[in-house]
């Protein structure tokens, strides 16, 4: 195919209505359009490798330096199987950069000129469409062979690739089986592709295994045969049955949601009980063997069944059996209902939140929501009564602090005809009746008027409401959820709130968790793409560079304030991917506590470097920080010193936005 018939092909297709389904062709052409659209890039240009500097390939592959190791030993097994077909394996980063790479040498040159090494940079934005830079977008297998890829350079190129996922779900990297010649039909990269995601499966489950090392390992397979050979999915359990981590092919086949909301659930942060009739307690129990025919068999809550095995915590001191099942008179968790679920992701705290909220859901005890403005307490409180026996039964919330002190009154408790000038002339039930047998939800209740206690406190007290203008009370049965974001001690302190009110209404506390301090921001970013996509079958998604601007900032105002941020980028996004440019300036200014982005080295004597060491928390940005000067930036020392990984550290450097001198240096050379 000539240059100008191929350009001409990517121009026609791009311009082209795409299907709905996603067929081979189908992610292709849609590559080319994001191409021309997006990335604003021309097919007719020359295509010429981006190869970042040492530095930043350093840097990534120190951040990956277990994943590395790991990934290293499948692709030396992968080699021996696609050498003496003309293949090389590239190993690249969520970015695309290459951080490793296995070839023949006598195809070094020929493999530089077509950007195949070490370095070289595949995104999307840069390449054009590529194995490595369309899966990145798709995160999924593909193979982009010959004249599927963008630039008219590319074009001899065979490409077979298979994404590579971090336990905790995150995107991190891509596995690749690139071939410089190869014949024009597709079907000839099958095999490729079969086993580039075999093998992306075998790194990532022992990454997986390796990570959760100190949990218990619950392997799934649908045959026995297989389950102490090659399993079909992976579950890591904590001491109390929680599913703390999943691979990818458990996430995918066990998630879960009501049909009508269009929203799957992450099986990650579920108890193993509300995924299979089955508690770690019973798990525990059955009889374990050598034998895989002896496997045990779970039963799904879809009735789905699959053959398991449990493995023991292999770290030294972790105990044998789950400490929380040797007392007989511990509860088992309870199944939490789909309203509650969807709510977090794999977030302990807010699972740990859930698990409370639902053993409270059907219990006649008036619950107060905390928690800074915006976190959800409205969305909390009404999924709390959509997982309760009222659910079919009304849910009025009442915000006291936007109703106007003059019509509060008249509109919680009612009137009857008559009782003012302007009164509807058959009366109104109040808000407080309408919620007669289901749940009142009164948020600000701080900002109650202090004679309007007094008569919610009646209602309380009594179950029976008075009408303005009636002289007979009416009953009432209601379950009552307030909220506020202020402390309520401290208003009764100050006289603003009645301490004897405060104490009805506080039959539970529930403290909703802001969103600084919460581990489950990209399951909140998929939930609010999905629920604001204009459609709903191609929703939108994020860039990994928006994803890190995403999560360094600190939201004030919390879930709402990311769901009017993410409305907002999908209202400039032209097609369903938000770039950083998309976002607000806030977000891209990332205001912060500490936020050096070029953090010049203090150089001290070992003593004084010491001092200002001790008492540093290395949880905060000032006491890594800290740490990180005393020993010059050398991350390896600081993990050894505080006896973590080296991975934990440069986590919380991206968290916090440190980044080292030393490749600011790189990066600038």
């Amino acid at each position: 195919m000539s240059p100008a018939t191929h350009v001409d092909r990517v121009l026609r297709a791009a311009n082209t209505q795409l299907p709905a389904v996603d067929t081979p062709q189908a992610l292709i052409h849609r590559s080319w359009q994001r191409c021309l659209t997006q990335h604003g890039l021309d097919p007719h240009q020359a295509f010429d490798p981006r190869v970042e500097s040492t530095g930043r390939v350093r840097t990534s592959r120190e951040r990956l330096e277990e994943y590395l190791q790991v990934a290293r030993g499948g692709m030396e097994q992968l080699f021996k199987h696609v050498a003496d077909l003309g293949y090389v394996l590239l190993l690249t980063d969520a970015e695309g950069i290459t951080i490793d790479y296995i070839g023949n040498d006598s195809w070094g040159r020929d493999a530089q000129r077509a950007g195949l090494y070490l370095g070289a940079n595949w995104q999307e934005e840069f390449a054009g469409t590529n194995g490595i830079g369309t899966c990145i977008y798709e995160q999924r297998g593909l193979t982009c062979h010959r004249d599927e890829h963008f630039y008219v350079g590319n074009v001899g190129l065979s490409c077979s690739t298979a994404p590579l996922f971090h336990p905790d779900g995150k995107l991190m990297g891509v596995l690749d089986v690139s071939a410089l010649a190869m014949p024009n039909a597709r079907e000839s990269q099958h095999l490729a592709l079969h086993l580039t995601r075999l093998y992306a499966q075998m790194i990532d489950d022992a990454n997986f295994t390796r990570h959760f090392s100190d949990r218990w390992l619950l392997r799934l397979a649908t045959s026995w045969a297989l389950v102490d050979v090659r399993v079909d999915m992976m579950l890591a359990l904590d001491h109390d049955g929680c599913i703390v981590g999943a691979n990818p092919a458990a996430r995918r086949k066990l998630r879960a949601g009501p049909q009508e909301s269009g929203v799957l659930d992450d099986v990650v942060g579920r108890h193993l009980s509300e995924v299979f009739h089955c508690t770690m307690d019973k798990l525990w129990r059955l009889p374990r063997s050598d034998n895989p025919a002896d496997s045990t068999l779970l039963s799904q809550m879809d009735h789905k069944s699959y053959f398991a095995s449990l493995v023991a915590p292999r770290l030294r001191g972790v105990a044998d059996r789950p400490p929380l099942y040797e007392a007989n008179d511990m509860a088992e968790p309870v199944a939490i209902g789909p309203s509650l679920r969807r709510l977090s992701g794999a977030d302990r705290q807010m699972h740990a939140l859930q698990q409370r909220a639902q053993r409270l859901a059907n219990k006649r005890i008036n619950l107060l929501i905390q928690g800074e403005t915006g976190s959800g307490k409205e969305v909390f409180a009404k999924a709390i009564h959509e997982s309760s026996n009222r659910r079919d039964k009304a849910f009025v919330a009442v915000n006291c602090a936007a109703i106007p002190e003059s019509l509060i009154e008249s509109e919680l408790f009612g009137y009857t005809a008559g009782t003012f000038t302007g009164a509807r002339t058959r009366g109104m039930k109040g808000l407080i009746q309408q919620a007669h047998g289901g749940t009142l939800f009164l948020d600000e209740i701080g900002d109650m008027p202090l004679h309007l206690q007094t008569r919610l406190l009646r209602v309380l007290s009594e179950n029976e409401v008075l009408p303005l203008g009636a002289e007979r009370p009416v009953p009432v049965e209601l379950t009552v959820v307030a909220a506020s974001h202020r402390d309520l001690r401290q208003l009764i302190t100050a006289g603003t709130f009645r301490e004897d009110l405060y104490y009805r209404l506080c039959g539970a506390t529930l403290r909703l968790p802001s969103l600084r301090e919460r581990h489950d921001m990209v399951y909140l970013i998929d939930l609010i793409l999905r629920e604001e996509s204009e459609s709903p079958d191609i929703p939108g998604h994020v860039t990994p560079e928006t994803l890190k601007l995403l999560e360094r900032y600190e939201w004030p105002g919390n879930v709402r304030q990311l769901r009017n941020v993410l409305r907002f980028c999908l209202a400039l996004s032209d097609g369903h991917v938000i770039h950083p440019v998309h976002l607000p300036s806030e977000i891209t200014a990332c205001p912060q506590t500490v936020r050096p982005l070029l953090v010049s080295p203090v150089i001290q004597d070992s003593d004084a470097r010491l001092r200002q060491v001790d008492g540093a928390s290395p949880s905060t940005a000032q006491g890594l920080l800290a740490l990180l000067q005393a020993h010059r930036w050398n991350v390896s020392a600081v993990a050894a010193n505080l006896g973590l990984a080296r991975t934990t550290i440069y986590r919380r450097m991206r968290r916090f936005g440190i980044v080292s001198p030393l490749d600011t240096l790189d990066l600038q050379s």
